[in-house]
């Protein structure tokens, strides 16, 4: 099969702020106000800390229907399967396995994608932790109730990575389908088939220090030692030599006893940056963010009370407005 080249996952274009057309006080219901904003902003969901492009896909020998390689380009997956007849919450026990999820990169393949800024090798980041690679590894548990993990099932690929796309240097002693699985809600169930209803941060790695015991623990420890993370396998860009990489390339020897799958590349955001209104915390303030604020309008969901005033309101839309990411 032939080698699928350059392509893209498009970014919206960004909106500029308008605090100063909303009152604070505002009576428009929220469906007018999301009418309005949208019209004003058009969509302003963006994944800029994924990666956005494709620059080579080489299958090997993987098959159908695994082989759409901007399955990994933006976030993870959070919910998997077929929704209404077999759904599956993502968690470290249960990984994302359905089509338009996850791309198999074969025997003898590569997958090379790049992201549209540069990921830096940044000392401010949680545990000296740059990049996040997402595939569909999972804890082997020993209960389908309150499981304990009896092991780690993960599929070997190199991981490469380059700052012009020519130049690659490989990560040593990690495995790109490996720990830590991904998880998608904080208070999921291991097995859970509902979604849960709060979601991990996939710009936040988990402490590396808990990989080489991660396989013993049992849920409710392992969620404790996620903290909230999305999971990813870790990388830490210092023992490239390079500052700085735009460009991650996983391949797949010949002689590979199993395929691994692919998901997601994140940028891991600096532990600094918190604002306020990045309800989502993916690092920006735009449209997904947005959307949860006038899904509480009018009541008085603390988690959205940027104003902290017991209401969800124009106070609260002109305060993310003023922080609304360029």
């Amino acid at each position: 099969m032939p080698a699928i080249r350059r392509t893209t996952h498009h970014r919206p274009g960004t909106p500029t702020g308008a605090a100063e057309l909303i009152g604070p006080r505002t009576s428009l219901p929220a469906c007018a106000l999301i009418a309005l904003l949208t019209s004003l902003f058009g969509s302003a969901t963006t994944e800029a800390q994924y990666a956005v492009e494709v620059v080579e896909y080489v299958p090997g020998n993987a098959g159908a229907p695994f082989i759409d390689p901007t399955t990994a380009l933006g976030a993870p997956t959070r919910m998997s399967g077929i929704p209404d007849v077999l759904p599956s919450t993502v968690t470290p026990f249960q990984p994302a396995f359905g089509a338009g999820e996850i791309v198999t990169i074969g025997r003898g393949g590569r997958l090379t994608v790049a992201f549209d800024q540069p990921v830096l090798d940044d000392p401010a980041n949680p545990f000296g932790i740059d990049l996040l690679i997402f595939g569909n590894a999972f804890f082997t548990g020993s209960s389908s109730t309150a499981p304990c993990a009896t092991g780690l099932y993960e599929e070997a690929a190199m991981i490469e990575v380059s700052a012009d796309g020519i130049d690659f240097v490989e990560i040593p002693n990690l495995i790109a389908d490996g720990a830590f699985p991904t998880s998608g809600y904080q208070d999921a169930e291991a097995y859970a088939t509902e979604p849960g209803q709060l979601e991990t941060d996939f710009l936040r790695p988990v402490d590396p220090g808990f990989l080489e015991f991660a396989s013993e623990l049992c849920w409710e420890e392992m969620r404790l030692a996620y903290d909230g993370s999305g999971g990813g396998v870790p990388i830490d860009l210092s023992s490239t030599g390079l500052a700085e990489i735009r460009f991650v390339r996983i391949s797949t020897a010949l002689e590979a006893p199993s395929l691994p799958e692919i998901d997601a590349f994140a940028d891991v955001r600096p532990a600094a940056d918190v604002i306020d209104a990045d309800f989502d915390d993916d690092g920006r303030v735009d449209g997904a963010d947005l959307t949860r604020l006038l899904s509480s309008w009018g009541s008085a969901a603390s988690a959205y009370d940027l104003v902290e005033d017991g209401m969800i309101d124009g106070a609260d839309l002109t305060r993310l407005l003023s922080e609304w990411s360029p």
